[in-house]
């Protein structure tokens, strides 16, 4: 049966409080090392001794993938992404790294053995680091290491590291203060800042009123530290409104000629979202629509279409000379239910299509799945075959990779396929082995040779369904086939008086063009505003659609630590995933300071957030 709405927001407000555990949990390990959520860590010492207290036990390797030569600090912010990154070790993959050396599966391992691998592989330990371990009597005897019984130990003392940093947080009510941002100890690294005094307001629109269903209410807080700069944002939002014109398409635009390519957002597991990246050529200057929308593609009755809820949007970037010099356009902020577009008139040249979505909805979450769901089986004769299941997921991810959408996968379509699934790519000779094996038509392979692809890699692993779930697993799929960790979506193109033409490039992360872009178009079209009493640092907040943007520019010749307090607001979700952070701003520079969206999208929300510097 379908979930109901109350269900939806009954699921989304559960993601939400494992998210402010796992952010707690972040916390309770930095200030058991650190005095200050604010401070940086400044030493390798200092991030291996956060990462202990966190429950992980990093190796030299883990710890110089973060620390490089040019690291000389890591902010909160980098420490929390540290630890989505690093899982901490689970009992079966302690039992299989042993079970690599215990070849007869005896359970034991001899101290002789252990001191030979621990001395000389990896992060080589001496001999008295060996000899804490082997003079351990809970886990060794007559001269062997009972290692069931050491990682059971080793999980109990790493809990037990974290549970101490949170006591100590619960305990400490300075500390407790501190970690929610209400700034009762100054860091020994903050900027101090005379008294605040009056400073201009402004706004980039002259004529800027609230919208209707919208009440935006500036002011200084009472709780803002009487001697640091700050500023208070609140835009109260009404359930389902939205302020933007209507799409409406030109009414002509059934003879223009259109250009259309389906592309996708996926969720890579340390969190990073990448897209396809998009090349548009237009002959001649010409009237057009542009517009991107979640693709619809067919899926089981009573399995959710998590992605349909995504927030997309399509940034237009100018190619001048090179493809380095990227010119903002604009992007698609007009809306007609799930779809967002742009209309107006781009001269003759080259052009860049960006996807992006904030990552407010498209992230990690847990589902509680009852059973991993089947993908082969024997028939009658014993011979393989594809479950409904699965065949039903092969083509809707055959949807999704048919990028120009005439139901055939050329080899470049199917390129992009691998290389997101294996991270190889089919070469000319290679894809002449398919032509032969598989159904093709004009040199593109069919659903039904794409469904045969799939059962021979299944038949090449005698039915174990291990390297088809990798395939589902890179494409956003969950053990119970049900896509939540991507977002597939379409673009079209129409022009007045030229044909478009639109091709796929890259299948990559969001570049520092998009980076740009994004907090260009909120700078252009937000509000400005300056943080009392500190006029080279400005918040532009910006809302289009159904999401809040601010953005922090620093026009100081000094880095600048900002503290960003979004405690007030009421059924929000942003992407940082914290309610209570800091972000350093480079001089000279801006950046974006979050983006937020209702979680329940049926009542109304508030956007109230306190920018402070530190």
């Amino acid at each position: 049966q379908k979930a109901t709405p109350s269900e939806n927001s009954q699921g989304r407000k559960s993601q939400h409080a494992e998210e402010a555990i796992f952010y707690m949990n972040c916390r309770a390990a930095y200030l058991a090392v650190l005095k200050s959520s604010l401070e940086n860590i400044k030493s390798k010492e200092q991030l291996c001794l956060v990462l202990q207290q966190a429950g992980r036990n990093p190796s030299q390797k883990t710890i110089n993938k973060y620390w490089t030569s040019q690291t000389t600090t890591l902010n909160f912010d980098d420490f929390c992404a540290i630890l989505k990154k690093e899982k901490p070790a689970t009992k079966t993959e302690l039992l299989e790294a042993f079970g690599k050396i215990d070849t007869d599966k005896a359970g034991y391992i001899l101290h002789d053995e252990l001191y030979k691998i621990l001395t000389t592989r990896g992060d080589k330990m001496t001999w008295e680091e060996v000899n804490t371990i082997t003079k351990q009597a809970d886990f060794n005897c007559s001269g062997k290491l009972d290692y069931n019984k050491f990682c059971e130990l080793y999980l109990t003392t790493s809990e037990q590291c974290c549970k101490a940093a949170r006591d100590r947080l619960e305990v400490d009510t300075r500390l407790r203060q501190q970690q929610f941002g209400n700034q009762a100890d100054t860091s020994s690294e903050g900027i101090t800042l005379p008294g605040s005094k009056p400073s201009p307001r402004f706004s980039r629109k002259a004529d800027h009123k609230p919208a209707k269903g919208d009440s935006r209410a500036p002011s200084r807080p009472s709780s803002a530290p009487s001697g640091k700069a700050s500023l208070s944002t609140t835009v109260t939002v009404g359930a389902s409104s939205s302020r933007n014109t209507k799409l409406i398409e030109p009414d002509t635009m059934k003879e223009w000629q259109c250009a259309q390519s389906k592309g996708c957002f996926y969720l890579e597991e340390d969190g990073e979202i990448i897209s396809h990246k998009y090349r548009l050529h237009l002959p001649q200057r010409s009237a057009v629509f542009i517009s991107i929308k979640p693709l619809n593609i067919h899926q089981v009755e009573g399995k959710s279409c998590h992605w349909l809820s995504v927030d997309i949007a399509l940034f237009i970037l100018k190619e001048n000379e090179t493809q380095e010099n990227l010119q903002l356009v604009s992007f698609t902020e007009l809306q007609n239910k799930e779809m967002f577009g742009w209309k107006g008139e781009l001269g003759s040249g080259v052009y860049w299509l960006l996807p992006f979505t904030t990552g407010c909805r498209l992230k990690k979450v847990k589902t509680q799945i009852t059973g991993e769901a089947k993908l082969v089986y024997r028939d009658e004769d014993g011979e393989l075959a594809l479950t409904k299941e699965f065949r039903a997921a092969l083509l809707d991810i055959f949807e999704m990779i048919d990028l120009d959408g005439n139901g055939l996968l050329s080899l470049e379509e199917y390129n992009f396929f691998e290389l997101r699934t294996s991270g190889e790519k089919c070469d000319e000779e290679a894809w002449a082995v398919c032509k032969e094996n598989f159904e093709m038509k004009k040199n593109e392979l069919t659903r039904q040779g794409f469904l045969d692809l799939n059962l021979m890699e299944a038949n090449d692993q005698e039915g174990d369904p291990q390297d088809l779930w990798v395939t589902l697993l890179s494409l956003g799929y969950n053990k119970a086939l049900e896509m939540t960790e991507a977002c597939p979506f379409v673009i079209d193109i129409c022009a007045e008086r030229c044909k478009p033409r639109m091709k796929a490039m890259y299948l990559e992360a969001g570049s520092s063009q998009l980076s740009r872009a994004v907090c260009q178009s909120v700078v252009q079209q937000g509000e400005a505003r300056v943080l009392d009493g500190c006029e080279n640092i400005i918040i532009y907040t910006h809302r289009s659609g159904r999401r809040i943007t601010s953005v922090i520019e620093n026009k100081s010749e000094n880095k600048v630590i900002i503290h960003v307090n979004n405690k007030q607001s009421k059924n929000c979700l942003n992407n940082r995933g914290l309610t209570v952070f800091a972000v350093e701003v480079a001089p000279k520079s801006m950046m974006v300071s979050q983006h937020v969206m209702p979680l329940d999208e049926q009542e109304e929300w508030i956007y109230s957030c306190v920018h402070s510097l530190v």
